[in-house]
């Protein structure tokens, strides 16, 4: 498969913010009049360090200077799961989550119907990352070892045990000593453990770069696994489409380029958002879309009209695609 062609800045920006858009208490919001402005919007984002909670801590900054609402507020939480179960709740109106963990929430039935994607934000990928002198080539080298997986409450956890199962090294199947041990750390965490050798991989799916993961391949020293052979078994057990994405070289230090599996990265809200919170917010972010870049961003997002209603089966806020329609045509 050749290389993914370079994404310019520009064009980064204006995906971003046709995604990005920000979230809003769901009683205050469905309690609006018509064109009443909410008095508080909150973004379920992620993790301390992530590009989640940055990403939802700009959206919030501009949904509030703006006017979009008298008050905006980006949430630190676990990751996907977590974020969908407070957009369910409604203790959050919008929310960041991978679109394997929105999939299997409608799958299970666990959103009621309710569930529903304002947009494609970006392309997440997948990090798989051991020491450099751990003597790791391969996801192979991995049986037996020991795997940070994410934090309890992240979509990381979810795709991760998914691949792990797809190489054959999860639970009996894997053949005596053969399974990988699971534990759930979250990114800072794992980062530390991996330093001081208590697990032997880590797991997180995330932007490029994650800024925490690039200061550790200066101060440690890292080497990125190449899962592109694990991406057709992968799709195939869990029925969802994982997409060959590559890590650019120098991400990371002077790490070479690697492949790797990506998962698209949804905004998610509840289908009773009033659709002129709705409306208002694309119009915005499709506006102004380089105020939402995180500086830890190199750009490599997914960001065209096309890609931006892409939203991997999950259906788009009927107010979303009628502001889509209206935008592109």
């Amino acid at each position: 498969m050749p290389e993914l062609p370079a994404i310019s800045r520009r064009s980064a920006l204006l995906a971003v913010a046709v995604l990005g858009l920000g979230g809003g208490l769901l009683a205050s919001t469905a309690a609006c009049t018509p064109e009443e402005r909410p008095p508080e919007l909150t973004v379920a984002g992620g993790e301390s360090g992530g590009f989640y909670l940055e990403f939802a801590a700009l959206l919030a900054d501009l949904l509030q200077r703006e006017r979009v609402t008298e008050k905006a507020i980006a949430l630190t939480t676990g990751g996907s799961l977590e974020n969908i179960q407070r957009v369910l709740s409604g203790e959050a109106t919008l929310a960041v989550a991978l679109a394997d963990a929105a999939a299997q929430a409608t799958a299970l039935g666990k959103d009621d119907g309710q569930l529903v994607a304002l947009g494609k934000v970006y392309q997440n990928y997948v990090h798989c990352i051991v020491r450099e002198d751990s003597g790791i080539r391969t996801f192979a080298d991995l049986a037996g070892k020991t795997a940070g997986v994410g934090e309890v409450g992240s979509g990381t956890t979810l795709t991760a045990g998914r691949i792990i199962a797809a190489a054959g090294l999860s639970g009996a199947t894997a053949g005596p000593g053969r399974a990988v041990r699971q534990v759930n750390l979250g990114l800072n965490q794992a980062l530390a453990s991996l330093r001081d050798g208590s697990i032997d991989v880590m797991i997180q799916s995330g932007g490029v770069p994650t800024a925490p993961i690039a200061a550790a391949a200066q101060s440690l020293g890292v080497r990125l696994l190449d899962l592109s052979e694990l991406v057709p078994a992968t799709r195939a057990q869990s029925e969802f489409f994982y997409d060959r994405v590559l890590i650019p070289a120098n991400s990371y230090g002077d790490a070479p380029a690697v492949w790797t599996v990506g998962v698209a990265n949804l905004l998610l809200c509840r289908r009773d958002l009033a659709d002129h919170v709705v409306r208002q917010i694309v119009e915005l972010l499709v506006g102004q879309a380089q105020d939402l870049v995180p500086k830890s961003s190199t750009g490599v997002q997914f960001l065209s009209p096309e890609t931006l209603i892409n939203t991997a089966g999950l259906p788009l806020h009927p107010a979303a695609e009628a502001t889509y329609r209206a935008l592109h045509g």
